[in-house]
């Protein structure tokens, strides 16, 4: 084996074996969470990384059981659905107009999209909250759906700015030429033929907005409103000395993000890759 070779096979183990820390680091939490709902806390104690002996069900049936789940779990997916259809609306018309046309100051404007991905939710926190005030918002679904997809667009605008400069430009001259105008080009091929990039986006928007915990605690003052983020910290602070029922509640308020993500593995790594690295 020559020398080059040698390292080649080195660099290829190192990189195999951050790659399994790093999926470790993942998944042994999730792990540890869903079987740690299935014990009781005896259990966690004198066996806590071991399997259940015996299972406890109970734990995640009287969760599954109560209403107060449901609606809050139903009021993340209100919350989501919207955000994540603004997103991907928005988001995709203005990419559309970023990549195919040409005006004055275009590239000066994408850059002030483009910085928004580096400006922290949280510093914007307060003066977000007096807007919402002002524009009495507070205590409604709109005071979390209207900023989440504001902060959305910047990642959305420059996956799908890419993404849209990928796709060939005789594809919208031989449309135009069958008679098909912008609108009709954008809608009916152009997004068509970029679902790796929309699922891409439309995935990030969705678990953003799930796992969104800041904003509603801000904006919702009732709790009928609350979604599972606050669930979490509510029933973590009502069970604080169950903690194999905490784990089983945080287990399946995490699920659904990591169905959406396993279920969309594959086009986010495409959309991602082709988006980013074509803009």
């Amino acid at each position: 084996m020559s020398h080059a070779d040698g390292a080649r096979l080195a660099r290829h183990g190192a990189l195999h074996l951050a790659a399994l820390l790093a999926g470790a680091a993942v998944i042994v939490p999730i792990v540890f969470g869903v079987l740690g709902g299935f014990k009781d806390n005896g259990q966690l104690f004198t066996n806590p990384f071991g399997l259940p002996d015996p299972w406890v069900p109970g734990n995640y049936t009287e969760i599954l059981g109560s209403g107060t789940f449901w609606r809050q779990a139903g009021n993340s997916v209100l919350v989501a659905i919207v955000t994540t259809v603004l997103v991907v609306v928005i988001g995709a018309m203005a990419a559309y107009i970023f990549a195919r046309y040409t005006f004055p100051g275009r590239e000066l404007l994408f850059t002030v999209f483009a910085i928004g991905l580096m400006f922290p939710f949280a510093v914007a926190i307060l003066p977000l909250f007096v807007l919402l005030r002002e524009m009495n918002l507070l205590g409604n679904p709109l005071g979390v759906i209207l900023p989440q997809a504001a902060f959305g667009l910047p990642v959305t605008i420059v996956i799908l700015r890419g993404f849209f400069r990928g796709i060939p430009a005789e594809v919208e001259e031989s449309a135009v030429l069958d008679g098909c105008g912008p609108a009709r080009f954008f809608w009916r091929i152009l997004l068509p033929m970029s679902r790796p990039a929309i699922g891409t986006v439309s995935v990030l928007a969705v678990v953003g907005s799930w796992n969104n915990y800041l904003l509603p605690l801000i904006v919702f003052n009732d709790s009928r409103l609350w979604t599972l983020p606050l669930g979490v910290q509510q029933f973590q602070s009502q069970y604080s000395a169950d903690t194999a029922r905490i784990l089983a509640y945080v287990t399946l308020a995490m699920l659904p993000s990591l169905i959406c993500y396993a279920l969309a593995e594959r086009q986010l790594v495409s959309g991602l890759t082709s988006g980013i690295g074509k803009g």
